[in-house]
């Protein structure tokens, strides 16, 4: 396509094709029936030639992972179809920019294979939470993390999953959006409720293959249909709808028009859409939050034979992290080039019309560019790449947030549950989480203009920092206590919190109607705003603990950076609260090969 003779929106003229008639033929069909048999049986699989009948075969794959699998899980647990709509959406809307919260995470990927996950080894964890009631004591900090953790699954990552498969399976096959979402929910959950995370893991590896294969080949099309990159590159900077007013409203210029700064990834430090420092350095602490103490993530390297399989499936996972840039931003501004007044709608009734949201259509770029520019048969292979996406991050949540419940809540409440009882508990919650995840995805919808990507990382903003400052406190500096941690994770709850709410009550409003909310509380950039509650967080926790009583070395052998090469035995700051007999060898332990056992504590 000769650039000198296109026009924006040229491409958006051809009639869509009827919900109904769109995935209706063979080839598209068959690769469908194929694709979700495959992944069944990899499923069933892993789950009948891996041990799943105790707690550790069950939420840590008995320890035997190699690092292909797990640098291929670590990567499909976060590259959730949140990322194909997210990404794409938020490049089509505002340019490569966005690119750069992939890019951050090759630095903190290698961190947790280096320096998290030897420590949490050594310290004899299944969760996060876990760890914290061994290096702190008490338990008040563990239950706390564990309920926060499952919040931010339910606020970021299932719902916007759920969310965002929903729209796919709209555009392409004419489904209603909550039947879509119920016929996803109930294949993911049969076979990570029956598999534990040998099966997540293995199914999570075939994913990738065709995530990776399905995106490259969208890729490759997309950018023969727009003329090369040098062609992108013009054509997207003038890709402005036509329709800008429809007689009662008229758009602002800049509402409509590509930023100026869209090709440039660090921007502008007050006026950017995306802070360069913001970029940098509060990226970087929701990076450290999400990478190296988030129970989805360290728990795929808990699973790893030993360290150099770790330390290998972080690196394989860092360079599959430079691929989303390419494989769905891109595609996602192409996206706007080719069918600018359905991509880059800014009158609320025409955007309602196109996607039945008034606050902007960017959420569904990628999904028009699978099902306006694939032929048949890819067509088909590019939905199964969404499933595989949507599917594999879910699976990945589920089994990780039934680890938190059964191990760091439901043990509390019974104390001698049989190993029976723990599977069935563990299981049951995975069905209430999705209930109300379902319940959110109304609000995940509209908030952020309409802007899915900058909707997840900001409610990350504001509820992550505090537990980065604690996690890198516990690790890097003896010194810290109970008291300053406990402190710090409820007063930077309440702070961010604060500004959740608030931002949600007035509404996080659009270029066409900002919102009202004050300057003072949300006229400060979310990634701005994660630095402060990082420094916050970090300042209560130092100034609490230098008021209170240092821990005894002999309670931290091995759980912190000075003391990980300790011999001596350490005694667990916990180990005076056991108030119930010692279980039987096989109920409560978990084998963990070379790294000794771990055992259930109350």
């Amino acid at each position: 396509m000769d650039s000198s003779t296109w026009s924006p929106g040229t491409a958006a003229t051809a009639a869509p094709l009827a919900p109904s008639d769109r995935i209706r033929n063979a080839a598209d069909i068959s690769v469908i029936v194929v694709y979700f048999v495959v992944v069944m049986v990899v499923g069933l699989w892993a789950m009948f030639s891996t041990n799943r009948g105790t707690v550790g075969g069950f939420f840590l794959a008995g320890r035997s992972m190699v690092w292909w699998p797990i640098g291929a899980s670590l990567f499909a647990s976060n590259i959730g179809s949140g990322h194909f709509v997210g990404l794409a959406g938020t490049g089509a809307a505002a340019g490569i920019a966005t690119g750069g919260f992939e890019w951050n995470a090759l630095v903190l990927v290698v961190v947790l294979g280096w320096v998290f996950v030897p420590i949490y080894i050594k310290a004899g964890v299944v969760t996060m939470p876990e760890y914290l009631r061994k290096r702190f004591g008490g338990k008040r900090i563990q239950i706390y993390l564990s309920i926060l953790s499952l919040l931010l699954y339910i606020f970021t990552k299932i719902s916007a999953d759920i969310f965002s498969g929903a729209i796919f399976i709209n555009m392409a096959v004419g489904l209603d959006l909550y039947l879509a979402i119920f016929l996803l929910l109930a294949i993911t959950g049969l076979y990570t409720i029956t598999g534990g995370l040998a099966a997540v893991i293995y199914t999570d590896t075939l994913q990738t293959v065709i995530m990776l294969v399905g995106s490259f080949i969208l890729m490759g099309f997309a950018f023969q249909e727009v003329g090369g990159y040098e062609a992108f590159v013009t054509k997207y900077m003038k890709a402005i709808p036509t329709m800008v007013s429809d007689g009662n409203i008229t758009v602002k210029e800049e509402c409509y028009t590509p930023r100026a700064d869209s090709f440039h990834i660090f921007r502008d430090p007050l006026k950017g859409d995306l802070p360069w420092p913001g970029l940098i350095f509060g990226l970087s602490i929701l990076a450290l939050w999400y990478w190296c103490t988030d129970q989805v993530i360290v728990q795929r390297c808990l699973s790893a034979k030993n360290m150099s399989h770790v330390k290998a499936g972080c690196t394989l996972c860092g360079y599959l992290k430079l691929l989303p840039m390419f494989l769905m931003v891109m595609p996602g501004m192409i996206s706007r080039i080719l069918y600018t007044e359905k991509v880059a709608c800014v009158l609320p009734s025409e955007c309602k019309k196109y996607c039945g949201t008034e606050v902007g259509c960017t959420n569904i770029a990628y999904p028009t560019l699978v099902v306006e520019l694939m032929p048949n048969g890819l067509r088909g292979l590019m939905l199964s790449v969404m499933m595989a996406s949507l599917m594999s991050s879910l699976t990945s949540i589920f089994n990780s947030a039934s680890t938190l419940f059964t191990m760091d809540i439901y043990t509390k409440v019974r104390k001698r549950a049989s190993e029976k009882e723990l599977m069935i508990a563990g299981r049951v919650f995975i069905l209430a989480l999705i209930g109300v995840s379902i319940a959110w995805v109304p609000i995940v919808q509209t908030a952020q203009s309409g802007q899915l990507f900058d909707y997840i990382q900001s409610i990350t903003s504001y509820l992550g920092p505090p537990i980065a400052a604690v996690f890198l406190l516990a690790i890097f500096c003896k010194r810290v206590n109970e008291q300053g941690a406990f402190w710090a994770l409820i007063i930077g709850f309440l702070i961010g919190i604060s500004r959740m709410l608030t931002e949600f009550s007035y509404g996080t409003g659009t270029c066409m109607k900002p919102s009202d909310c004050p300057t003072i509380i949300c006229g400060v950039h979310y990634l701005y705003f994660a630095i402060i509650l990082f420094v916050i967080s970090i300042i209560i926790t130092l100034v609490v603990s230098l008021l209170t009583k240092p821990i005894p070395d002999v309670h931290l052998y091995r759980l912190c950076w000075s003391l990980r090469n300790s011999k001596e035995e350490r005694i667990d700051l916990d180990a005076g609260e056991e108030d119930i007999p010692e279980a039987p060898e096989e109920t409560f332990e978990i084998g963990l090969g070379e790294t000794g056992t771990i055992s259930r504590q109350s």
